[in-house]
């Protein structure tokens, strides 16, 4: 039976529409929105009124989506903006009341589960790896092997948040950087003290943009895992670093809305790179709307 799953991301709104069989899930339509719910309000602990009524008309779009490809079936997934807003129920009721759209708000840690369902589909685990998921809100990290999970942790040092926390700047400067490393150690609380793990697995979103930088085409609609050149990485995450917003607007492979927050998502990558000592990076498509499918 054809289902549809939105992952309400703080800054992008995912639509999943397919069926699962097992583990092979059968995806029939995806598309994304970026509407920006914890622009203005993530850290005061609301969803700024302008970023509401995004919100409401991307889920209107959505709604009829899924009617068009005839799946009543549709259930939401609220992440870092919605759970530490304090107005999120004007979201949730309107969603249930005019669209008859369920949208649960998850805790951090069922966020990272459900992370791992998705990326365990494309991915055997054959030897220590660690997941990473850049959100607007909250990054999440599970290192997991062949037995299962090993730790699991979510974190609310998302790109949005740290971009506003910062007052939005044009340029990743040392000051920033320094009060940025000052944000992680703080926020992850020793998670990766004393751990080595070399193989990085990103879950989609801003590793998908280091890949179109690196090779100038979008990222493949395949489903399938792809492997990073590391010295790649570390040369598209120092333009990233180094880059005036000015050439982060003009360079084409960047999307829209990543153009702003760039650094601080690569930053993210590279504060973790060097914490774990990563040997190689490898990309998942999939992530927490593929990993829902998986739920009855």
């Amino acid at each position: 039976m054809k289902r549809a799953v939105i992952d309400l991301g703080t800054n992008t709104f995912n639509l999943l529409i397919g069926s699962i069989s097992g583990r092979q899930l059968d995806i029939t339509f995806a598309t994304k929105e970026p509407v920006m719910l914890g622009m203005g309000g993530i850290n005061e602990g609301m969803i700024a009124e302008d970023a509401l009524e995004r919100a409401k008309s991307t889920l209107i779009r959505f709604k009829e989506i899924a009617r068009e490809r005839e799946v009543d079936d549709i259930v939401g997934y609220g992440t870092s903006a919605m759970r530490g807003a304090s107005n999120a129920s004007a979201l949730i009721d309107w969603a249930k009341n005019e669209l008859q759209v369920d949208i649960r708000i998850i805790t951090g840690e069922r966020e990272a589960e459900l992370i791992y369902q998705g990326v365990s589909l494309l991915h055997s685990f054959d030897q220590d790896a660690m997941i990473m998921d850049i959100g607007g809100g909250s990054n999440e990290f599970i290192w997991a092997n062949s037995q299962g999970v090993i730790q699991a942790e979510s974190f609310n040092i998302g790109v949005s948040r740290m971009y506003q926390m910062v007052d939005q700047p044009e340029v990743f400067t040392p000051e920033i950087r320094q009060r940025i490393d000052d944000f992680f150690e703080d926020e992850t609380r020793g998670f990766f003290d004393d751990k080595t793990v070399g193989h990085l697995i990103g879950a989609s979103g801003s590793f998908e943009t280091l890949y179109e930088m690196m090779h100038q085409k979008r990222f493949p609609n395949d489903s399938q895992m792809k492997d990073l050149p590391i010295d790649e990485v570390h040369k598209m995450i120092d333009w990233s670093l180094k880059a005036s917003l000015q050439e982060r607007m003009d360079n084409p492979w960047i999307i829209p809305m990543r153009k702003k927050m760039l650094p601080f998502a690569a930053y993210s990558i590279l504060w973790v790179m060097q914490k774990l000592q990563t040997q190689s990076v490898s990309i998942c498509p999939y992530s927490l709307k593929e990993g829902a499918f998986l739920e009855s």
